[in-house]
């Protein structure tokens, strides 16, 4: 399981802003090595063509033409997406009170709750590979959130936590995509490419609704 993050933990509500606070993971299962050696061969192939991506895709700065490329080899490759968004505006007081740290945990901890139970069985082993884009108080609680989960009960698998870079690994990269094409639907009402994540998007959870901006 690769997870990203979307949106920012100011609470505000001004410019800059985003609206909702999310988490997104993409999952393959088992040996998926080859869906690893497909995005690396993309690479190449995109370089040689002349296009530098030396911190690998990113969906919010590629061309519409390297997004296509890139959603056409992850519909392909049909890894799960689940999303969790949490609309701040809609942040319960004694939650905001406690500020960004808190709704940063919290993101974290009820995705988690749910998905490794949907994704997993009793005696699997389960790998979540997160971007390391988060200071190190954050890596932190993204622990914690982990190890709160794992404490439910028998019904998860092992857990094991992996903070990495997103350039090192097409399965971070895969997960960002994924994120950006969702979050863009349910924002925009729209997405060009979301045909691509459709048929394999698991879950998309917002426990604090909608935004009331949104489309």
């Amino acid at each position: 399981m690769y997870a990203d993050e979307t949106g920012n933990l100011d609470l505000s509500g001004g410019p800059g802003a985003s609206a909702y606070f999310g988490i997104g993971t993409a999952t393959f299962t088992g040996d998926h090595s080859h869906a690893i050696w497909e995005g690396l061969q993309l690479r190449f192939k995109l370089e040689k063509n002349g296009l530098a991506l030396p911190k690998g895709f990113h969906a919010v700065n590629d061309s519409h033409t390297t997004r296509t490329e890139v959603f056409e080899l992850i519909r392909s490759q049909g890894p799960r997406f689940d999303t969790t968004l949490l609309a701040k505006e809609n942040a319960y007081p004694y939650v905001r009170a406690q500020g960004p740290d808190r709704i940063f945990k919290l993101a974290w901890y009820l995705h988690f709750k749910e998905v490794a139970r949907r994704v997993t069985r009793p005696g699997d082993t389960l790998w979540v590979i997160a971007a390391t884009l988060q200071t190190n108080k954050r890596k932190n609680a993204v622990r914690e959130a982990l190890v709160d989960v794992c404490r439910q009960g028998p019904s998860y698998g092992e857990i094991h936590l992996c903070l990495w870079d997103s350039a090192t690994t097409w399965g971070l990269q895969v997960a960002d995509y994924g994120l950006w094409a969702i979050q863009r639907k349910i924002e925009r009402g729209h997405c060009h490419w979301w045909d691509c994540i459709e048929p394999t998007q698991g879950s998309t959870f917002r426990p604090w609704g909608a935004v009331r901006t949104s489309t």
